[in-house]
């Protein structure tokens, strides 16, 4: 049986929860610059899952496909929309991304899974009442498969920097920071930031270029396409495993770089992981 949530939290919901049949757009994260004010900011940390959008039956992609969770997963969840990550852990993207595509959930793959919430996006509240409204809704649910991501104040550049190094230096990927008074909306704003020591963005392979030398007979490099149609090529950050099976042609991938070139180009472009969300055959 689903979890019953306070009658007040239900109706604030419940306007908004109805307002559509697909979940909505998601909020997109901007980059954080030393100089941002971070006195009205919450920071967490920046989890290397895959985004999942919870309408309080399913789980959904950010491409708009459905995470087909076993049913003893979800037991206990709380019948209200909640972002966050589907997380395995530190270091665990690729084994994490097969597993939720499966058409047919695998069980002991999905009992090391945990849903980590970080917003309620249908209550009309500023975030730090949402965080207390998380804290309220998430903390004491019975499933150990729902879990919060924790919140905590920001302080200042030097702290956040130092907070940074610490979770790079233990396996994390950054942080996140959501501004207190801000009400949930979508797309990319300064609302949602991302705190890494490199900025990461997406692109589209368009070609499988050959190797040489010690690659010879597997991928040198991929040529990728931005989404202003600007391409480029990306050789580096590919295992020997991935250089044997790349990344198809027309598939989506997250790339980091360090700022960009005279010409507008990404700077020492280096594959991170495929954005894949499409539904994978058992």
């Amino acid at each position: 049986m689903r979890r019953l949530i306070p009658f007040w939290f239900a109706f604030a919901l419940f306007t908004a929860f109805n307002a559509y049949a697909e979940p909505p757009e998601l909020a997109l994260a901007g980059v954080y610059d030393e100089g941002v004010a971070l006195d009205d900011y919450w920071v967490s940390e920046k989890l290397d899952g895959v985004r999942a959008y919870w309408d309080g039956e399913r789980f959904w992609s950010r491409g708009g496909n459905e995470y087909r969770a076993p049913d003893w997963f979800t037991e206990g969840f709380p019948d209200v929309p909640m972002d966050g990550e589907l997380w395995m852990g530190r270091g665990r993207f690729a084994e994490l991304s097969g597993a939720v595509r499966r058409l047919e959930p695998v069980d002991p793959s999905w009992r090391q899974i945990r849903f980590m919430v970080f917003d309620l996006p249908a209550l009309d509240q500023p975030f730090a009442e949402r965080v207390a409204a998380m804290e309220a809704l998430v903390q004491p649910s019975p499933s150990p498969f729902l879990a919060m991501v924790v919140q905590r104040k920001a302080t200042d550049h030097e702290r956040l920097m130092s907070a940074l190094d610490k979770v790079v230096s233990e396996g994390g990927e950054g942080l996140m920071l959501r501004r207190g008074g801000s009400l949930h909306s979508t797309g990319r704003s300064d609302d949602l930031l991302k705190v890494k020591r490199y900025d990461d963005a997406e692109a589209v392979v368009v070609a499988h270029l050959a190797g040489s030398g010690k690659y010879e007979g597997m991928l040198g490099s991929v040529l990728v396409r931005r989404n202003d149609g600007r391409q480029f090529h990306i050789g580096t950050g590919f295992s020997d495993e991935q250089r044997e099976d790349p990344p198809p042609v027309g598939a989506t991938i997250t790339y980091k770089y360090y700022g960009f070139t005279s010409t507008g180009l990404p700077r020492f472009a280096s594959f991170l992981r495929i954005r894949n969300d499409e539904p994978e055959a058992p």
